[in-house]
């Protein structure tokens, strides 16, 4: 282990620096990562639109229109089977080769894949061959997505001013609600043509536009520098040959903290998402109104990360992730009655304030927070561990639970409630056994667990 051993890396300089090359630097690496999240969650947003609404008449037509849709949405979860596939096999490359190669890598494997899907031919063209090669593309879709937001947050943390990481960490998902905003706008417009035309050539319009977003993306990373600590240890031969091998076995403890303080967050998120949506619409609540009230959430969550990033980065990353959790926790009650109702004004209302300010709250505290848990050695591969685990578990499974008790219950709201409180509470008791982690020193070999008091004392000072 390495508790307190460090780079020999001097860490860049502070806010209030003069530093116009290291300035431009970080705006190209925060461009790079911001934009990247654009493209991944556009990506996924349109997929799961064209998915729920468009690809099962267009690839599995001989299916019917119900199990055109099951099967549809069947390769929809391709993408999530392919994610943490996809994180621990670039993570431990981002470990090894860098964070710049990586992320060129994943971009091009996500943009790419979205834009071939534009071009596939139908299942009245081709038959089996329609529906197997969008499996295909779906999943090299997924196996990028699952180490793109890992390294786009450790590359925002080790870039950035120590005073104003929790700041610059969360912008890689103000990318994210833009993408998804981007989508749903895209969206609302196919909405309004006629069925012929949009099953038959204005669909691929949105995937093949993908590649506008992929040129920026590549154009901007191409000109990125590699995270200015990762270089050190390279420089200094502290790269680890076998970074997973190595945090499992050293930095067990950190990734199921990683893993347990993402469950209220991941779990509230996909289940306002997804499953209320389904509920409301259950009680009579138009269908359109779940994607107007996402919308509306996602775009409260572009202002709310970053000023929970910034809050997090005067007062720690724990208190703000705790208060994230805690509203959670009291609003899952009211929230769920609220939805009981089968009002479309209580529907968006309680989807855009659980998605945009405590699903978003949590996210500000958490983007720093995974990084500076682990060591400089194993950082990439530590946070997609704990990333795409937590989002199998709670992303995945989270929905799914939910389904069940609303089935097991007669549609009650009451399971549900407790649902949400009990992921808040799992959330909430890791937190009490998490370090606080600001203005950790990002170049420690060492996991937060390890650190000395020292090291905690030497930190500096909020700005």
């Amino acid at each position: 282990m390495f508790p307190q051993e460090r780079s020999t890396y001097q860490y860049p300089p502070g806010p209030d620096a003069d530093d116009p090359q290291y300035t431009g630097h970080l705006r190209r690496a925060a461009l790079a990562a911001s934009v990247g999240s654009t493209l991944e969650y556009y990506d996924f947003t349109l997929y799961t639109l064209a998915s729920a609404l468009i690809f099962g008449k267009v690839f599995f037509p001989a299916l019917g229109p119900a199990a055109g849709v099951v099967a549809s949405l069947a390769t929809l979860a391709v993408g999530f089977v392919a994610r943490p596939v996809g994180g621990l096999f670039f993570g431990t490359l981002g470990d090894r080769l860098g964070r710049k190669w990586v992320l060129m890598v994943t971009i091009a494997l996500m943009g790419g894949a979205s834009t071939l899907i534009g071009v596939l031919p139908t299942g009245a063209q081709v038959g089996f061959w329609a529906p197997v090669l969008l499996v295909v593309l779906r999943f090299a879709q997924g196996f990028g997505a699952g180490a793109e937001q890992a390294g786009a947050t450790t590359l925002m943390a080790e870039y950035a001013p120590v005073r104003r990481r929790g700041y610059y960490s969360g912008l890689p998902f103000v990318g994210i609600f833009a993408g998804a905003l981007l989508a749903s706008a895209v969206f609302a417009v196919l909405g309004t043509l006629d069925q012929e035309t949009l099953l038959g050539w204005a669909w691929r319009v949105p995937f093949l536009a993908s590649v506008i977003l992929l040129a920026v993306a590549v154009y901007i990373r191409l000109r990125m520098r590699e995270s200015p600590a990762f270089a050190d240890l390279e420089k200094h031969e502290q790269v680890a040959e076998r970074p997973f091998q190595e945090l499992m076995r050293q930095s067990r403890p950190t990734v199921l903290r990683g893993i347990g303080v993402r469950m209220a967050e991941v779990g509230g998120s996909y289940i306002y998402q997804t499953l209320s949506i389904t509920y409301v619409t259950t009680l009579g609540v138009q269908s359109s109104i779940g994607p107007l009230a996402v919308a509306f959430g996602a775009a409260l969550g572009l202002v709310v990360v970053p000023i929970a990033g910034r809050i997090s980065d005067r007062y720690g990353r724990l208190p703000v992730y705790r208060a994230g959790a805690i509203f959670q926790l009291v609003f899952a009650p009211f929230a769920w009655w609220l939805l009981s109702l089968g009002n479309p004004v209580a529907t968006v209302a309680v989807v855009t304030v659980s998605y945009g300010i405590g699903v978003s709250v949590m996210l500000g505290g958490q983007c720093p927070l995974l990084p500076e848990l682990f060591g400089a050695r194993h950082r990439y591969i530590g946070v997609a561990t704990a990333r795409e685990v937590s989002a199998v578990l709670g992303g995945g499974f989270g929905p799914l639970v939910g389904a069940l008790l609303l089935g097991w219950f007669d549609n009650s709201p009451v399971p549900l409630a407790i649902f949400v409180a009990v992921l808040s509470v799992i959330t909430l008791l890791t937190l009490h056994v998490t370090p606080e982690t600001r203005a950790r020193d990002i170049t420690l070999l060492g996991d937060a667990l390890d650190d000395t008091e020292e090291q905690r004392a030497a930190r500096p000072a909020p700005s």
